[in-house]
């Protein structure tokens, strides 16, 4: 008897850390094919929760990579100026706003900007951080502890590799950005 409740117990646990696990999956849609994204709510918990939210009510569905500098990062998200397909769509604005909720309190921690990792774009201020993020195509140590890391690429990094960079003399802007497809939980 002892056994098989221990069994159940243990089949419990696997079910529930199963659920868990792919809960924290996104699947960002891009021209050319899809990238997988674990998002880290054990280090930011806020952050990833933002993210979520914006994400599976669709906010970030077209919304261009305004800022791409090749070997460093391709940088997303602006909701408000960077939606493609919304009548407040202003390429050169793009950069500069976010959604309509409140900034988040940084969640720095000793996670590394490594090559795939995903981190919340922000202000001067550390606490600036809305909708923005960006992923890094290389390793970026300098960024360590200074912006909020809440995820990682963890299949199809050779798309993220595809988007249109930006003119390195202009800080990265694009001129007629890739965008997202659609960014949603799996």
């Amino acid at each position: 008897m002892n056994k098989f409740i221990i069994k159940i117990i243990v089949l419990f646990f696997l079910i529930t850390n199963q659920s868990i696990a792919e809960e924290n999956i996104m699947i960002l849609k891009l021209k050319d094919g899809d990238v997988k994204i674990e998002l880290f709510e054990d280090v930011a918990p806020n952050h990833v929760k933002r993210i979520k939210e914006l994400a599976n009510s669709g906010k970030y569905d077209n919304v261009v990579f305004h800022r791409v500098i090749d070997g460093f990062m391709a940088q997303t998200g602006d909701v408000k100026f960077g939606n493609s397909e919304s009548k407040d769509f202003d390429l050169k604005r793009a950069g500069t706003g976010g959604s309509d909720l409140s900034d988040l309190k940084q969640e720095f921690s000793s996670l590394p900007h490594d090559r795939g990792t995903l981190s919340m774009a922000r202000a001067q201020n550390p606490n600036s951080a809305n909708s923005q993020f960006f992923i890094c195509f290389q390793p970026a140590p300098f960024l360590d502890r200074q912006y909020t890391v809440f995820g990682k690429v963890v299949e199809g990094m050779e798309f993220v590799d595809k988007i249109k960079k930006g003119d390195q003399n202009n800080n990265g802007a694009v001129t007629d950005p890739d965008k997202i497809i659609s960014f949603k939980s799996q």
